[in-house]
């Protein structure tokens, strides 16, 4: 029998060189006992040494997929984990692919470790809550939490890289970080009564939990599945979980009984309008003339209204509106999805990257761009930052349902006979209802009150396509369904 001691509970550099060695000896699983100093005494009577380090046979080779796998294990509180890792090394002798067989009572036990620990990383990572406490240097941020398993180092970069220009420390039983600005220690463990029990935040913070609390979408058993009772005690806001439970019933009878507010003002002269009558569609057998009286003002008024558009809450992260463009009388509009960087910085649609394609396209078809109106059907950009770059997000549901109201009345004054809308947003914005392009690509669907809609994709579509070849032979696609609308549009002429 051969006792291997490990530095600590996380060990892996002394796992990994131990455990290729004693694999290249050839020595079984069955002839090794891993300890990591919470073992006293020899348990295990007399005990051999370590093979010497020279390779007796071959080294083991280990796939690349076995080592985060071992990283995260190593991690999980079951004291057989180790046995079980160096089980799964050794087996690679003569199983070099046996991570590929989910089935296998080993891989699966590996995989049941990894997710658990993952889970708990995530569970320390959500309920982590610090409390202040003023020091001769400044504020010093303490938390108290009790994982599962051995993951306080797993976990720490998180704390680190989001709460790097405050002095922190988080305390376990088993062991605690600290972090003073510059650098992260870890010390030893300590116990709740160490760290604050309460700062002056915490009544706050209740309120505002009581405040978002939703008890119309309250499931009991869902919320405690993703913050189990266990962590309760450490969190400031549970104090109020309770009486929140307990009144939802009550609360939401009330929400139901409550009457509604009266709209705002400019609501109202939205509904005069006709912005009431979208449930219909903005084509289909209620003609687009059911929205109102738009037509009077014209697209200049009706894009000096866009300009100050609240109806959702894109405007806030865009640079301005970006309403269509093209003469007021067009025969044919081409809808898109959104502006992208480009024309929210431009304040024009399709004069980005994907413009460019939209242009050549059109062009290669035979169809004259500025005899067509060109528009979206969501008028700002919606996006996320990163760093210095602003990265495309798809509107939802229902932000495409409050742009409609503008996509509406641009298709009432144009009055176009043919819409081609390119891609899935645009169409489920015409046709009121989610679309799939395989489904319904490169036809006509005709109305009988209102102008006819083309399906194809969006010129981005051609822009995300990795393989040559696949761009090539979609863009030919493309351009042969822009010659289908452009023998339509000399068939209305």
């Amino acid at each position: 029998m051969i006792a291997v001691d490990l530095a600590g509970d996380t060990d892996f550099a002394g796992f990994r060189n131990t455990a290729r060695r004693l694999a290249a000896h050839g020595v079984k699983p069955a002839d090794v006992v891993w300890r990591t100093g919470r073992e006293t005494g020899d348990l295990f009577g007399s005990t051999e040494a370590l093979p010497p380090p020279t390779v007796a046979e071959t080294e083991v080779k280990v796939p690349r997929a076995f080592v985060p796998l071992a990283e995260a294990v190593i991690c999980h509180s079951a004291p057989e984990r180790l046995s079980l890792l160096y089980q799964i090394l050794y087996r690679f002798r003569i199983e070099p692919k046996l991570l590929e067989i989910a089935s296998d009572p080993d891989v699966t036990a590996a995989r049941r470790m990894e997710k658990a620990v993952g889970r708990d990383v995530h569970k320390m990572h959500a309920f982590v809550r610090f409390r202040e406490l003023a020091t001769p240097e400044g504020p010093h941020f303490i938390a108290f939490f009790e994982p599962e398993h051995f993951i306080e180092e797993r976990a720490s970069g998180f704390f680190v890289r989001r709460f790097a220009p405050m002095r922190w420390s988080v305390l376990t039983p088993r062991l605690s970080l600290h972090w003073d600005l510059e650098s992260l220690t870890v010390g030893p463990g300590a116990r709740r009564e160490d760290a604050p029990s309460e700062d002056a935040t915490e009544d706050l913070w209740r309120t505002y939990f009581s405040h978002i609390f939703n008890p119309a979408r309250l499931k009991v058993k869902a919320m405690t599945a993703e913050m189990p009772k266990k962590y309760w005690r450490n969190l400031p806001e549970a104090t109020v979980i309770g009486d929140l439970i307990a009144g939802a019933e009550a609360r939401v009878a009330a929400m139901i009984a409550a009457a509604p507010t009266a709209p705002p003002a400019h609501h109202e002269r939205l509904q005069a309008r006709g912005g009431d009558r979208m449930a219909a569609g903005i084509v289909g057998p209620q003609a687009i003339d059911e929205i109102g009286q738009t037509a009077g003002i014209g697209l200049a008024g009706i894009r000096a209204e866009a300009d100050g558009c609240r109806r959702c809450a894109l405007w806030a992260g865009a640079t301005q509106t970006v309403f269509g463009e093209g003469p007021e009388r067009a025969e044919v509009v081409f809808v898109g999805e959104q502006p992208g960087d480009r024309e929210d910085l431009a304040g024009r649609p399709f004069v980005g990257p994907a413009g460019q394609v939209f242009d050549e396209a059109i062009e290669e078809a035979g169809i004259d761009r500025t005899l067509a109106y060109v528009t979206n059907a969501v008028k700002h950009f919606k996006n996320e930052p990163r760093g210095k770059r602003r990265i495309h997000k798809k509107p939802n549901g229902a932000e495409i349902e409050a742009c409609r109201w503008w996509l509406a009345q641009e298709l009432t004054v144009i009055k176009p006979k043919l819409i081609v809308g390119l891609g899935g947003t645009a169409l489920q914005s015409l046709l009121d209802r989610p679309v799939k392009i395989t489904e319904i690509r490169g036809k006509f669907m005709d109305f009988d009150d209102g102008p006819s809609v083309f399906a194809t994709v969006h010129p981005s579509y051609l822009l995300r396509l990795p393989d040559p070849e696949m761009k090539a032979r979609e863009r030919q696609r493309f351009v042969d369904d822009l010659k289908l609308v452009a023998e339509r549009i000399r068939a209305m002429g």
